[in-house]
């Protein structure tokens, strides 16, 4: 028989046989939980307002309020958060950034609304870097970098870099390949270590603002900057050759510094020599004129006292540097030899000046036998010299 037919027992709208057990029912399963959880926290439930069967319902006592409200609070409370000293508290609001909180006590609305994420901005942290790079003179230089950074702004570090680290690693190898391609390798080996760092590091900053990755290059060191292995040899000498071509120059330069002070000293004193051996000329010339002045004066009072004197210190001014003297004697033909030279060497005695000495014309004093014995002498001399003049 067909199942929507009448009879037999089969039409599921209809009653159900006594005999058969049927699912429960649900609305009866709720009143029922209901009922059980008031009974629990010592709640009595109501009669009336279900729609069970039978026309019986149960309604939560202030218990199960209590709970709730307790419930709610704590879901609340679980929003306090702490930021501890240096570190800064990035809430999330539904996954998106919302706000960045610094340190101390701070509240976000629950998860699932916000979320916190904690970031430490202090941290000092490091990166190292080595490679092999072709400077501008198209040479082949090892260089090894280390670089210092620390998080900047931490809502850039979280969300705007998928990963800052590693970019800030690649961005730290392209900059030193720039740095490095525009500089020549005696530059970056001697004494353009230290400038290509800081350059380095300018650079480095720069990109990394330009990407917004939220950190910050502290310092960039140069651990290292030499020749490949197979040309260090090479590369030394040159090194040698270079600090020597330096210190000779420095020799060089000391012994400048010491020469010249020296030359310039000399020059000086040849200058003051110079000086002193014109005026030296110049006040012997004006003592010579007024001398010549003095005796033409005296010339004129006396003229043959004066020109017998002027003649005696000529001879005497002539054969004082002679060692040898000839005399001619008058009638004779044999010549005398005087041994002057054998008289000068020996001890000349102390001869006082007698009294009564004449004045002489020009200031000087002759005793009478020196007078007579200079006019013999004189008479001696001119005598040879007319007879020379009369042959």
């Amino acid at each position: 028989m067909p199942w929507n037919e009448p009879g037999g027992g089969k039409d599921p709208w209809g009653q159900r046989p006594s005999d058969q057990q049927g699912p429960p029912d649900l609305d009866e399963v709720l009143r029922k939980l209901t009922e059980r959880l008031g009974n629990l926290f010592g709640g009595k439930g109501i009669r009336g307002g279900g729609r069970g069967r039978g026309g019986k319902g149960g309604a939560p006592g202030p218990s199960l309020w209590l709970l709730l409200v307790a419930a709610l609070l704590v879901w609340l409370g679980s929003g306090i958060y702490i930021i501890d000293p240096g570190e800064a508290g990035v809430v999330l609001r539904f996954g998106a950034y919302a706000r960045t909180a610094g340190p101390g006590p701070h509240w976000h609305a629950p998860y699932p609304i916000e979320s916190v994420e904690r970031v430490n901005v202090t941290e000092i942290r490091t990166a190292q870097h080595k490679a092999t790079m072709l400077t501008q003179d198209e040479n082949i230089v090892e260089v090894e970098v280390a670089a210092q950074y620390l998080i900047e702004q931490p809502e850039d570090y979280l969300f705007q870099v998928r990963l800052p680290d590693v970019t800030l690693r690649q961005v730290m190898e392209s900059a030193l390949r720039e740095v490095v391609g525009r500089s020549k390798m005696d530059y970056i080996l001697a004494e353009g270590r230290a400038e290509v760092a800081a350059k380095t590091r300018e650079l480095m900053q720069a990109i990394l603002k330009e990407y917004k990755t939220g950190l910050l290059v502290t310092a960039l060191n140069m651990q290292q900057a030499q020749p490949p292995a197979a040309v260090q040899d090479a590369f030394a000498d040159a090194i040698k050759a270079r600090e020597d071509e330096a210190r000779f120059r420095n020799e060089a330069q000391a012994y400048a510094n010491g020469i010249l002070p020296q030359a310039r000293g000399e020059a000086a004193r040849l200058k003051q020599e110079a000086i002193a051996y014109r005026d030296s000329i110049t006040e012997n010339a004006q003592g010579e004129a007024d001398r010549f002045v003095k005796l033409l004066q005296a010339y004129r009072q006396a003229p043959a006292v004066t020109r017998e004197r002027l003649y005696l210190e000529t001879v005497e001014q002539v054969l004082s540097g002679s060692n040898k003297v000839l005399v001619d004697v008058a009638q004779g033909n044999n010549l005398f030899y005087v041994p002057l030279e054998q008289l000068m060497k020996q001890p000349k005695p102390l001869h006082l000046p007698e009294t009564g000495a004449a004045a002489s014309p020009t200031g000087g004093t002759f005793s009478r036998r020196a007078a007579s014995n200079s006019g013999s002498a004189s008479e001696r001399v001119r005598r040879p010299m007319r007879l020379r003049e009369g042959r």
